[in-house]
């Protein structure tokens, strides 16, 4: 797939513009085609707290949902939007059965930090006081993991809402560029070190602000938090703060599932019908899923060599 994306690749992301950096994050999403179909999706906006309105689609997969999950996009809180989670989002509630709100926070920069936070917290309030007899998940990957897992920190600081699982896949967790996994050429693949520098620069320009704990749950405290599944890939320079994150989990009490997915890069989660890897990865999801609201675990067959 590299090889491929390679023959017409242009200037790096990290040398482009915001808006020419989307358009290529467009591309890459429309590899995975188009997703199940569902008993209903819908289109929605819920009320920020500086009165924007946060558009959402609603992902139902049957009349009988079992849970509801907010699920927060990647992208170095620079790109990605719902369009190019649409497929994911699809094959996420159709293996969980479980409704899934998928937010349209604001990027940066338009919007630096915290905006993407406070969007993520209000979009979650909202969930949870629209389904309020269903168990509740925050998922994302990448910033969108970043996000989860800020969210779930918060709601313990401050009360509520009640979340029974986190899902994590290769989360940003701590502003460093100096780990291992940085540091090792064989994790230069969709993105790298520069790029994730760049990531930070347009989303927390401040470098004062990075080390916050709603910027870096690294530097924050866990405890409390729900119930946490962390998915992580070998060729991944986040691998080593996805580790660190999901040791402090552990450390502080949270039951958590670690599970490093061999020969896979950042960013495969998203890449379902393109990489047998991302198909595993989402059955884990389904299976952590049930074992924590009800229904059968399934068995994983790990993908051809």
């Amino acid at each position: 797939m590299l090889a491929e994306l390679a023959k017409d690749a242009g200037p790096p992301i990290h040398q482009l513009s915001p808006v020419q950096a989307r358009a290529v994050g467009g591309a890459l999403a429309a590899l995975s085609g188009g997703g199940p179909d569902l008993h209903a999706v819908r289109e929605d906006t819920i009320a920020a707290d500086d009165g924007y309105r946060i558009p959402v689609h609603v992902f139902s997969p049957s009349e009988n949902s079992r849970g509801v999950i907010v699920y927060f996009h990647g992208g170095g809180w620079v790109i990605g939007s719902i369009a190019h989670y649409d497929t994911l989002a699809r094959t996420l509630a159709a293996e969980t059965n479980c409704v899934v709100v998928l937010p349209d926070y604001r990027l940066a920069p338009e919007h630096v930090y915290p905006t993407a936070v406070r969007d993520a917290w209000d979009v979650t309030n909202w969930t949870a006081a629209s389904w309020p007899t269903e168990p509740l998940i925050v998922a994302g990957d990448s910033a969108g993991g970043n996000l989860a897992a800020v969210v779930a920190q918060r709601a313990v600081a401050e009360g509520g809402p009640a979340m029974v699982l986190q899902v994590l896949c290769y989360p940003v967790t701590d502003h460093h560029f100096d780990t291992a996994s940085y540091l090792d050429p064989a994790n230069k693949l969709l993105l790298d070190r520069d790029l994730m520098m760049w990531f930070w620069d347009q989303y927390a320009p401040d470098p004062a602000t990075r080390a916050n704990p709603d910027a870096s749950p690294l530097q924050g405290d866990p405890t409390g938090t729900p119930r946490a599944l962390v998915l992580l890939a070998e060729h991944d320079v986040l691998r080593d703060e996805g580790q660190a994150y999901a040791v402090a989990l552990a450390e502080s009490g949270v039951p958590v599932t670690m599970t490093i997915f061999d020969g896979q890069m950042h960013g495969f989660f998203q890449l379902v019908n393109v990489l047998p890897g991302a198909n595993l990865a989402v059955r884990a999801v389904g299976n952590e899923v049930r074992s924590v609201i009800g229904g059968p675990v399934v068995e994983m067959q790990a993908p051809p060599a």
